[in-house]
């Protein structure tokens, strides 16, 4: 084609087919195939941030990583369960890393590809299984032969899958569409899912038979905020790794980081871990503080809504001294006449907080920081 060689200058990650006249059907499949594989998720061992090692400081993790060396060398069928971002494919890869088998470890979310592409995804077509289907092709089954295949959100397969799924696991072969042919694959399976999959059985979303052949041996991956003493080791892990990337260095003040220890994280390592990669656009000097975090993150959106919902300190409020004439350190003096008051707010109330908080017009959690920041104790 005439432009081919400037496509190669805007694009020189593509690979450009040329297409000869007149056109051939399997010409244009190959084409149209690379347009659809470009659209589904790629899982490859270039890993996005928050992928490789595990980081494992909580003792709950510590566990995790055990049955993971325990598992690994053998054959079983792993069934890794826990929170959307909790790292299920981390633990996955980590088992066919110490697995030894050497094929490849190939990953697929069957909750992304749609229900009637599924079965072509997993097991390959023949040619002529289907309007389209002018050239065989092999399944991620195939791909994966010797090495590792990881089904994530496994709760959401269909049922029509699953029984297929199911003679897989119970034979060892597999069937392309449109073929009558068994071919016998050397999988290691490993799924996933972040479903309840026994109220699914319940439900009958989802097959008993099918759930026992998965979860031989199950492993519970608990969410972040379940295992806090991992929170610190990931973020420095996570900085390190973008500085390795020639990104921004970054340092976290300790109030960020308490902030970043109290938040109950609901997207669990993968929110953790876009946080990271935003505050390095964010804080270009690569410093950080609680101010820097998101309001939902540092609290300051909740120490706000208590402020305007507790009432103002009733009686006349005392007038500020004059200015001398040196002048005066003002933050100083302030932080002072702020630590006197505290202190006397605590005293006078036998050191309960809350009343401390009310005599003082703040809100409990507000008191509380600023105890925190003076290194004010209870009387």
């Amino acid at each position: 084609m005439r432009n081919r060689a400037g496509l190669r200058e805007r694009f020189p990650w593509a690979r450009i087919h040329s297409l000869t006249y007149p056109l051939r059907l399997d010409s244009l499949h190959d084409v149209l195939e690379e347009i659809r594989a470009s659209h589904l998720p790629v899982h490859n061992e270039s890993h996005p941030l928050g992928e490789g090692n595990l980081v494992a400081a909580s003792a709950a993790m510590k566990d995790v990583i055990r049955l993971v060396e325990q598992v690994a060398p053998s054959q079983a069928t792993v069934l890794i369960t826990g929170e959307s971002g909790a790292g299920k494919e981390l633990v996955a890869r980590r088992i066919h890393e110490l697995s030894g088998r050497k094929g490849e470890f190939i990953a697929v979310n069957c909750g992304a590809i749609p229900e009637n592409l599924l079965e072509s995804e997993l097991f390959g077509h023949e040619r002529g299984a289907f309007t389209g289907a002018v050239k065989a092709r092999p399944g991620k089954f195939e791909l994966a032969n010797g090495g590792t295949f990881f089904l994530d959100e496994i709760g959401d397969m269909p049922p029509v899958m699953q029984v297929k799924l199911l003679r897989v696991l119970e034979e060892r072969v597999i069937e392309r569409v449109g073929s009558t042919t068994s071919i016998p694959v050397d999988v290691r399976l490993v799924a996933a899912t972040h479903r309840d999959l026994p109220k699914r059985i319940a439900s009958a979303d989802f097959r008993e038979d099918l759930y026992y052949r998965l979860s031989v041996f199950p492993i519970e991956i608990p969410p972040l905020r379940e295992r806090r003493d991992d929170i610190v080791p990931l973020v420095q892990e996570f900085v390190r790794r973008l500085g390795e990337n020639g990104r921004t260095r970054m340092q976290l003040s300790d109030d960020a980081l308490r902030c970043l220890c109290e938040y109950d994280w609901p997207g669990n390592i993968r929110e953790l871990s876009n946080l990271i990669e935003r505050l390095v656009v964010t804080c270009p000097g690569g410093q950080v503080d609680i101010t820097d975090l998101p309001r939902a993150i540092s609290g300051l959106e909740r120490i706000a809504a208590e402020d305007e919902a507790t009432p103002a300190a009733q009686g006349p409020v005392p007038i500020a001294p004059q200015l001398p004439e040196g002048g005066i350190a003002l933050k100083d003096y302030l932080d002072q006449v702020e630590r006197r008051l505290i202190e006397e707010a605590l005293t006078d109330t036998d050191g309960v907080v809350q009343k401390a908080a009310e005599k003082l017009g703040l809100g409990r959690t507000t008191l509380v920081e600023k105890m925190r920041r003076f290194d004010i104790h209870k009387p």
